[in-house]
C-alpha cells in the first residue's frame, strides 16, 4: 500500500483525562456548546472502553482496542484515512524509496471490500493477472469483508517465496476465481526510458524519490542516442496502472515538460491551507509532441500529471478514464506510536477542475487489447506474413532506385514490420507511436 504525501498542518490542542485514557481535540473555533458536546462523547467512549476491558469474554489488550479504535475512527472518514502502527510506517518509509516486500498492488476499500487500484510493473501481482479494479474477496479462503484495509494488507503480507491465494471478482467475470500468487521483494524501478524509431518512450510506474532523477537522466541518454533533440519526433509518457505517490514528484515530472504556468492546487478545508505549485522555465522535450497513456490505474499523482499536461494542451492524453483520486494524504506522526494518514486536502488541475471521483477523461480514447501468450503471439506474427512480389525467384529488380533509397525503403519497411509486431504486444502504445508520427508530419508540413 502507497502513501501519499501533502503538507503537514498542526494545530493548538488540549488534552484531556478520562478514565486513564488521554485524547486531543483542536481547540480552534469552538463554542461553548461544542465542547460540551466533545466532552459527553469522549465520556462515552471511556465508559464503553472500560465495559469492553471488564466484562468482554475474552480478555483484550487497551492497546489494541486504542488501537481498532483510532483506525475506526479515521477510516470512517473516507477510504484513503486511517492509522500507521509502528510497523506500517516503517515499511511505507522504505516503500516511498523504492523497495519492499509483497505482492505488487496497490489497494483501496469501496463498501467493505478490499478494491485493487493497480498492479506495479513486473510484480507477482502483474504477472499473475490481477487487475485494476478486481476485488478481492478472500486472502487464503478467509473473507476480506469486515477486515480495515490496515488488517486486509497485514493478511497479504508474508515471508518472501511464500505462496498466498487470492479470491477476486471481477466486473465482466460471472464467477470469482482464484489467483495463486508468490510473495517476493518488490524492488521498483520508477521510470524507464527507451526509444521505439525516433519516439522516446517514458515509462513512469511509481512517484518516489527516484522518479525525476530517473526520467532526467533517461531522456538525455536517449537524446543522445539519437544524435540530438533534432532528430527525435516526439515523446510518450506512458502513466498505465500508476498508483501514484509523492506530490513533490508529480509537481516535478510535470514541471520537466512545461515552460510556464500553473501546475496543482490544493485546498483544504480552510481558505489559508491552500497552495499554488507553478512550472519553472525549461522544456526537456523542447515542445516536441507528447502522447501521455493513461488507464483505469492511474491514480493520484498520475492524474496531476495527466491533467496538468492535457489543460496547458501540451500532451494528448489517450487510453481510457482515470481512476478518480483527487486528494491529498498527509502523514502527521504520533512519537513513538507510528502515524495517522489523514486526507487534509483537494487538488485541482490548471483549469481548476477536481479529478475526485470522476478521473481523467481521455482526449482520444483507445481500450487495451487483452494480453496474449507469447505462443500466440508468434503465431499471429506468422501469419502476419505475406510473400511478395520481391519473395519470388527471379524476380526483377527495380532500377529506378538509388542503392541510398533502397536501403532507406528497407529501412522504413522494417520500422512499418516493429510497428505492426507492437500492435499486437499493447495496442494502446501503438496508438501512441501513430499518434506522434502523425503530429510530427504534421508539424513539418506547418514549417513547409
Amino acid at each position: 500500500m502507497r502513501v501519499y504525501f501533502g503538507p503537514i498542518f498542526l494545530s493548538l490542542s488540549i488534552t484531556i483525562l478520562i478514565t486513564g485514557i488521554f485524547f486531543t481535540y483542536s481547540a480552534e473555533a469552538e463554542t461553548e456548546e461544542n465542547r460540551k458536546e466533545i466532552y459527553e462523547q469522549l465520556n462515552l467512549f471511556g465508559e464503553v472502553f472500560d465495559r469492553v476491558r471488564s466484562t468482554h469474554v475474552e480478555a483484550a489488550r487497551s492497546k489494541d482496542l486504542i488501537r481498532a479504535a483510532i483506525d475506526g475512527m479515521l477510516s470512517s472518514l473516507d477510504p484513503h484515512s486511517g492509522y500507521l502502527p509502528p510497523e506500517s510506517f516503517e515499511d511505507m518509509q522504505v516503500d516511498t524509496k523504492g523497495a519492499f516486500g509483497g505482492l505488487g498492488i496497490e489497494v483501496t476499500q469501496e463498501d467493505g471490500f478490499v478494491k485493487v487500484v493497480s498492479p506495479m510493473d513486473g510484480t507477482p501481482a502483474f504477472e499473475a493477472g490481477v487487475e485494476a479494479g478486481d476485488f478481492i474477496t478472500h486472502v487464503d479462503s478467509e473473507p476480506t469483508l469486515g477486515l480495515t484495509l490496515g488488517e486486509a494488507v497485514d493478511k497479504m503480507r508474508g515471508p518472501v517465496g511464500s505462496e498466498i491465494t487470492l479470491t477476486i471478482v471481477r466486473i465482466g467475470e460471472k464467477d470469482p476465481f482464484d489467483v495463486v500468487i508468490v510473495r517476493d521483494v518488490i524492488r521498483l524501478t520508477a521510470a524507464k526510458v527507451r526509444s521505439e524509431g525516433n519516439v522516446i518512450i517514458i515509462r513512469v510506474t511509481t512517484f518516489n524519490e527516484q522518479t525525476t532523477p530517473n526520467i532526467e537522466n533517461g531522456i538525455k541518454s536517449q537524446i543522445d542516442q539519437l544524435d540530438g533533440i533534432d532528430n527525435v519526433l516526439g515523446f510518450i509518457v506512458d502513466l498505465r496502472n500508476n498508483p501514484g505517490g509523492l506530490l513533490s514528484e508529480a509537481i516535478s515530472v510535470t514541471d520537466m515538460f512545461l515552460e510556464k504556468g500553473e501546475i496543482v492546487s490544493t485546498r483544504g478545508r480552510k481558505i489559508d491551507e491552500g497552495e499554488r505549485y507553478n512550472a519553472s522555465e525549461g522544456d526537456l522535450a523542447e515542445g516536441k509532441p507528447i502522447v501521455l497513456i493513461i488507464n483505469g490505474g492511474s491514480a493520484s499523482a498520475s492524474e496531476i500529471v495527466a491533467g496538468a499536461l492535457q489543460d496547458h494542451n501540451r500532451a494528448i492524453v489517450t487510453g481510457t478514464k482515470s481512476f478518480g483520486k483527487g486528494s491529498v494524504q498527509s502523514i502527521l506522526p504520533i512519537g513513538k506510536e507510528g502515524a495517522i494518514r489523514l486526507t487534509t486536502a483537494r487538488y485541482y488541475t490548471p483549469s481548476g477542475r477536481s479529478i475526485q471521483s470522476l478521473g481523467v477523461a481521455p482526449d482520444i480514447v483507445v481500450e487495451q487489447r487483452p494480453r496474449i501468450s507469447k505462443e500466440e503471439l508468434s503465431e499471429a506474427q506468422k501469419n502476419r506474413k505475406r510473400v511478395a512480389e520481391s519473395d519470388l525467384r527471379g524476380a526483377l529488380s527495380n532500377d529506378s532506385l538509388s542503392d541510398d533509397e533502397k536501403e532507406q525503403l528497407e529501412l522504413e519497411r522494417e520500422s512499418q514490420e516493429k510497428s505492426a509486431a507492437i500492435k499486437l504486444e499493447d495496442y494502446q502504445i501503438s496508438v501512441a507511436l501513430d499518434l506522434i508520427k502523425g503530429l510530427s508530419i504534421y508539424d513539418r508540413q506547418k514549417l513547409n
